[in-house]
């Protein structure tokens, strides 16, 4: 096994090894474009919720580098966006599919 990452698809063009290169090549841009919003990213429980989860949260021989990846690269298991939806709200359309805004109400009410 290499010490890089490159079995993405041939067009990636970058995989982060480590979190600190993670949060220099993928997350430092994302954040300039579009900082995260000023507000405290908790569950449900009110428990608080990090950025980035790694091997230092997770038991024992589990490695998020192999199963994982990081927010923001191929093969995208931790979501497109580096920020993970902290800078923008999530939308209604990341729920309903494609469609108009009245196609879209029409079937939340019907699903109502």
């Amino acid at each position: 096994m290499s010490d890089t990452k490159d079995d993405g698809p041939p067009d990636t063009p970058h995989r982060s090894v480590t979190r600190k290169e993670w949060e220099r090549t993928t997350l430092d841009p994302a954040l300039a474009r579009r900082p995260e919003r000023d507000a405290d990213f908790t569950t449900v429980s009110s428990m608080p919720v990090e950025r980035l989860y790694t091997e230092e949260d997770l038991a024992s021989g589990w490695s998020a580098q192999d199963k994982l990846g990081f927010p923001g690269e191929f093969p995208y298991t931790r979501g497109v966006q580096p920020t993970m939806y902290r800078g923008r709200l999530w939308t209604m359309r990341q729920f309903a599919g494609f469609g108009t805004a009245e196609q879209t109400n029409a079937r939340f009410k019907y699903l109502l």
